[in-house]
């Protein structure tokens, strides 16, 4: 009785709260499936300050998903550079294919057809549906699992298997089906700007009388999350070679591991920081690097950690002069028509190759 009570008025409440406080975003001037698909892919994983001039970027790049599907595979990933989780722009690309051919450019239009593009989940499916097609199908990202959480006062963790069956089934019942798009975005918002991870605005928030955590000061605890798993640190060594007529050596990332075929230069993995004697007399460097009087400093003393996910990267960069060697290299300028992951690109932005 008491949940039910919370669910009267709680889609009108947070709609009232949207029509005043809600986000200028630029993919909410249209209901286009492809833009708003284009910037849900963006928005995984992607601040929203940060997602929006990709967006822009990608529309003005592919107007339409037949632009998005003649692109090659290399075209996109630089365009993609810097955002992360590069399997979001190859799932996009590959789906962009997909509709453009099989489906002759025609945007599924269903919750359950949308889940069947590669790389779209429930949440995205959910959002595109309701937001292009008027469909009563509720999202649930991080700020609706704290929003209902918070609001409720249901403590079951949001990433186990029954707090994500469970927030769902909630999301979809206070869901507003006079327009399920705009309460989908409602929400979002609100979590977002409102009932912020830290420091939420309680004091000026419309649901705070009948808020569940604010009553019982909850707010700080909920909502709840399993323990994570444990995150591997990994420590790379990356070996940049260059001539004295601006050449040097990059290699394309093979296989299905982090930024998978990207561009890096010649990379020596290790299990531990590495000094520079173990360096120079690592196999790896050997072959790279043939020449006895080459000469060798590294960039960063401090090594650069690079967090992703479940996975810590350790990072330095050897800079290495020489007129020797085996392999084919490149003009240092075409490095830049590469795309490259996100901490090459960095050091390439601070390092004169003079």
């Amino acid at each position: 009785m008491q949940k039910q009570n919370l669910m009267e008025g709680f889609s009108n409440v947070l709609e009232v709260w949207y029509l005043s406080k809600n986000r200028d975003l630029p993919w909410r001037k249209v209901r286009d499936p492809y833009a708003v698909w284009l910037s849900e892919i963006i928005l995984q994983q992607t601040r929203v300050a940060q997602g929006i001039s990709y967006y822009e970027r990608f529309l003005e790049a592919f107007p339409t998903v037949f632009d998005l599907a003649k692109a090659s595979e290399e075209q996109v990933l630089k365009l993609w550079q810097g955002l992360g989780y590069y399997s979001r722009a190859r799932n996009l690309h590959f789906s962009a294919r997909f509709i453009a051919s099989e489906l002759k450019g025609v945007f599924p239009s269903t919750f359950k057809d949308l889940l069947a593009l590669k790389g779209v989940g429930d949440y995205t499916a959910s959002a595109i549906a309701s937001i292009s097609f008027g469909a009563p199908t509720a999202v649930v990202d991080g700020n609706v699992y704290r929003v209902l959480s918070r609001y409720f006062g249901i403590d079951t963790p949001i990433n186990s298997s029954k707090g994500v069956k469970d927030f769902k089934a909630l999301a979809q019942q206070v869901m507003g089906i006079s327009n399920p798009g705009q309460h989908n975005q409602a929400i979002m918002d609100f979590g977002a700007l409102q009932c912020k991870p830290q420091r939420p605005l309680c004091s000026s928030c419309p649901l705070q009388s009948s808020c569940v955590a604010f009553g019982k000061k909850l707010t700080a605890v909920l909502p709840v999350k399993e323990k994570k798993i444990k995150v591997r640190k990994r420590y790379f060594n990356f070996i940049v070679l260059q001539t004295s007529d601006q050449k040097t050596l990059v290699e394309q990332r093979t296989g299905k591991g982090i930024w998978e075929n990207l561009y890096q230069f010649p990379l020596i993995e290790a299990s531990e920081t590495l000094e520079v004697q173990e360096l120079i007399e690592h196999q790896t460097y050997l072959d790279l690097v043939p020449d006895p009087s080459a000469t060798l400093r590294l960039f960063n003393p401090k090594e650069w950690v690079h967090k992703l996910s479940h996975q810590h990267l350790y990072v330095q960069f050897w800079l290495v002069r020489t007129e020797h060697f085996k392999h084919q290299l490149i003009s240092i300028d075409a490095l830049d028509a590469l795309p490259v992951p996100r901490l090459i690109h960095k050091f390439l932005e601070i390092h004169d190759f003079q």
